[in-house]
Formats: structure tokens, sequence, C-alpha cells
């Protein structure tokens, strides 16, 4: 059956005077079935490029602020609890982002019919998003799509909003960990997507990781880092994807490796751990 929607695209507004602009998001809403969801860009990589001075702390503060807003927004109107705003995507989005002259703005409406909001969704973001990002690590999933799998279960069990960000500061180096929580230590988890398109690539990422969590060691504040794994879904990448483990059970540390089938299971241990602390 098809299913009307309509969507607004998230854009990056460097120069409100010369309205020189990237896109990074797509939000997508849909009254019958009641449902809005957003994809957004994390990554500054492309626009720091093309805009070269940019704050790389605020634009990831920001959209992600913003996916979550949508995400949060979009599951109220599914649940059906009463919504006093008007249901329509400008009105919607205005309650996230108010329209003003800021760095994030959304496009004017779009529309279009289709049988799966989530896979439009997905391909709305790769047509005006994602294929414009840089090309060496290009990704089949990216962590935040990865992060998806993990974040089901957990929702289920109401205890994303018991996960912040936490950034990790040492001599030379720092990395900010999106969902994490603390009891004698900070809990980090930390979406990884190997679901790349070249073997080499899945190699590189492991060890960047490897790199970053040597370099934290050097920290002061004590924590564990959880590695939530997306493993490559294409059977002529398993051997990369096998390296690239051998890589990560270098980290210091002692971290532990969640694979996407252990969710649920991984969900329900931190259930009894928020619990119990």
């Amino acid at each position: 059956m098809k299913t009307k929607y309509s969507f607004c695209i998230l854009r990056y507004v460097h120069d409100p005077v010369t309205q020189e602009f990237a896109n990074i998001g797509v939000a997508l809403f849909s009254k019958e079935p009641r449902y809005l969801d957003a994809l957004c860009a994390l990554n500054y990589g492309r626009i720091s490029r093309m805009f070269a001075k940019i704050d790389g702390y605020r634009f990831r503060q920001s959209t992600r602020y913003i996916q979550d807003r949508i995400h949060s927004i979009g599951q109220d109107i599914s649940q059906g609890l009463p919504f006093e705003m008007e249901m329509r995507i400008e009105t919607l989005l205005g309650a996230v982002l108010p329209p003003d002259d800021s760095s994030f703005q959304f496009s004017q409406p779009g529309s279009g019919v289709t049988d799966d909001l989530d896979t439009t969704l997905k391909e709305l973001f790769h047509k005006f998003v994602d294929r414009y990002t840089y090309l060496m690590e290009t990704a089949r999933r990216d962590d935040e799509e990865v992060w998806r799998v993990y974040r089901e279960p957990l929702e289920k069990r109401q205890l994303t909003f018991r996960l912040e960000p936490k950034r990790i500061v040492a001599p030379n180096y720092e990395y900010e960990f999106q969902h994490s929580w603390k009891n004698d230590v900070w809990h980090l988890y930390e979406p990884i997507s190997f679901d790349l398109m070249e073997p080499t690539s899945i190699v590189d990422k492991a060890n960047r990781w490897l790199g970053r969590a040597t370099t934290l060691m050097e920290s002061k504040e004590k924590f564990k880092i959880y590695a939530l794994l997306g493993e490559p879904q294409e059977r002529n990448l398993k051997t990369a994807f096998v390296k690239a483990q051998n890589i990560l059970h270098k980290m210091p540390g002692n971290p532990e490796f969640i694979r996407e089938k252990e969710a649920e299971s991984f969900a329900e241990e931190l259930s009894r751990e928020i619990k119990s602390h």
C-alpha cells in the first residue's frame, strides 16, 4: 500500500549573505501512518573541507540534537499521544528548529509516495546528503545506522534517556562518546560500522580505533569502552572484518565488543546494571 509523505532537507548555511549551504540531513513525515524521523550527518569533515572554518564540536552537538529531537517527537506521534501542534511537517520541524537566519535551516517541503517510509528516508538521505561525502570510506551503513540496531532494544527498556554524551580528555587528544553512563567508572558505548565498501577501509577504521583508545588511556578519568559492532554484510568482506577484530582486540583498557545479534542481551544486561546501581 502506497503512503503519502513529505520531507524537508536540513541545510548548513555557512554565510547568510551569500546563502552558501550544504545539505546535512533529511526529515520525513507521514500523517497516516503517524511517522516522523530524521537522518543527519554527524561528521563535519565534508563541511570543513567546503567552508574551511567550522566549529566541529558545535556542529556535531547541533545535528545530533536535531536528529534525536525529531526522533523523539516521532515516537510520541506514533504512540498516539495528544499533540497540540498542527500535523504538518513544517510545524513539527519548527518546534525543533524555528525558521530564522541561523546556520541550520530546513528547506521547503517536498513530497512523494512510498510503501516503506524507513527505506525512503535512507534513500533520500543518500540522494541529498550521503553521496556527497568523501569517498575514502564509503559505507553501506554508517555508525548512526548501526546505533539504531542497538537503540531499539534499549528504547524498549526505557534506557536511552539514561545515556548521555561524555568527552574523554587526554593530554594530546580528546573524543566525545555520545552514549554513556557512570557508576564507579564511565561506561562508553560506541557504535562502529564496519559495513563498508572496501576491505582496506575496514582495516583502516580498526587501526584508527586502536590509536584512539591508546591515546585516550592517558586521560585521568576512568572509563571502559563498549564497541557496538556493525558487521559487513558482504561475504567477500568477512576476511577484512576478522583482521579488523584482531586489531580491535589490541585496544587497551579491557574493552568489550558486542555484535548485532547480541543487541537484545546487551540491552538486558545494561538494564540490570543500571537498576542495581
